[in-house]
């Protein structure tokens, strides 16, 4: 009993605001049902070619840069309360429309349209969570946001998975609906506040006599993005070599594959608040985050020198724990470092680091396993996680947070 209420107790310090945001994209995210199935249902229902699901894919991954660098800016324009609730209403209508869609070049363009407007949604939440935090609770504010995340993307392909079975169109319905249930819980608790909320945010910029500052020309910044990108290629072959190699290396069914997918999402779901909560005591935010960003390489490259079963779930939960050291610190600093009057802008250049790595993840890995074997990509990986880990050690110094 004694470690359960040490367990719960990491919970305590947080606002009622900062649970309900996490509600809400524990609501978003468990709608997020068409992504997963996305590659399926381009090729199995709308019968395109892999150049086609190709490019729709990429349209994808350009509309999530563009909505994290347009959602930053918004952000600092206007209020965080209008650009969430404007984002999660639209999506939910373009989700609907999407599913009315079959030819190629609309759907590039929908893809690309509708990825701009959810992406735009979270440096605008970031920023919320950042005013509704105290700022020693700051790293474990965006760690519970992060859990609601991980539980809502375990349950959405779980839902997925049963509701494709039955049609791939209640996929888009399933995914506006609860676009729409995540604005309207979202406009009803926040509405009343969000008087507040501008007061507050133009008292801070008001006594705030700094200058705003631009993220392109901070170049310790910019620095510190091109190692996220780095740390961000290598996590990102989860989602889509990783399950590749378990399938052609070990002959695992779909079933096993989930299974040690889901393991990801279990154990960020039960060990990050703890060691969230225990580490940002410590004030060490470049051993943790360097020390992170090379367990992701190594997770990856115990894979050429061992095999079994029981590696592979040592390689899950190396990676695991590296997400909690890694990317729950990696916002608190971009929010610390920006500054109030800077900070949607810096979040959405933030953002784009792991947009842009969703991009190239899946090309630099199929590739690579393509010319020369699952082993040259783990090596490499591993090379850049070193290289990623070098660029946290020089833009990081000691004291910051």
């Amino acid at each position: 009993m004694g470690l359960f209420k040490k367990y719960i107790k990491t919970y305590s310090g947080l606002s009622p605001e900062v649970w309900m945001l996490s509600l809400i994209m524990l609501i978003n995210r468990s709608g997020s049902v068409v992504l997963p199935f996305l590659s399926v249902y381009l090729a199995k229902v709308l019968h395109f070619d892999l150049r086609q699901t190709g490019i729709i894919l990429t349209a994808y991954g350009l509309g999530s840069l563009t909505g994290s660098w347009l959602g930053g800016w918004l952000t600092d324009k206007f209020s965080s309360f209008s650009i969430q609730s404007s984002s999660l209403f639209l999506s939910g209508i373009g989700f609907l429309i999407l599913r009315e869609l079959d030819s190629f070049n609309t759907l590039v363009i929908g893809f690309f349209l509708i990825t701009v407007i959810t992406d735009s949604f979270r440096p605008a939440n970031a920023s919320s969570i950042a005013q509704y935090s105290k700022p020693e609770n700051l790293t474990k504010a965006y760690s519970l946001n992060r859990m609601a995340i991980n539980l809502g993307f375990a349950l959405g392909p779980a839902i997925g998975g049963v509701l494709a079975a039955q049609s791939f169109g209640l996929l888009f319905l399933a995914d506006g609906l609860t676009c729409f249930a995540a604005s309207a819980v979202f406009i009803i608790y926040f509405y009343s506040k969000q008087k507040a909320e501008k007061d507050a945010r133009d008292q801070a910029l008001k006594e705030d006599t700094s200058i705003p500052k631009k993220p392109y020309l901070d170049l310790i910044f910019v620095l510190f993005c091109i190692s996220t990108f780095g740390f961000a290629v290598v996590f990102f072959q989860l989602l889509n070599t990783l399950p590749l190699y378990y399938s052609e290396s070990y002959r695992l069914n779909e079933t096993l594959i989930g299974y040690l997918l889901g393991l990801n999402g279990l154990l960020v779901f039960l060990l990050e608040m703890p060691l969230v909560d225990s580490l940002s005591k410590k004030n060490a935010l470049r051993a943790i985050v360097t020390t992170g960003t090379l367990m992701a390489g190594i997770s990856y490259l115990i894979f050429n020198f061992s095999s079994g079963m029981l590696v592979l779930i040592v390689a899950m939960t190396l990676l695991s724990i590296s997400e909690i050291l890694v990317m729950p610190f990696l916002t608190t600093y971009t929010v610390n470092r920006a500054g109030n009057k800077s900070r949607g802008k810096y979040l959405g250049v933030y953002g784009m680091s792991y947009s842009l790595a969703l991009i190239v993840a899946p090309a630099l890995g199929t590739y690579l396993v393509d010319l020369s074997g699952f082993d040259i990509l783990w090596y490499t990986m591993f090379g850049i996680s070193i290289l990623s880990a070098l660029g946290f050690i020089a833009v990081i110094k000691p004291g910051d947070n």
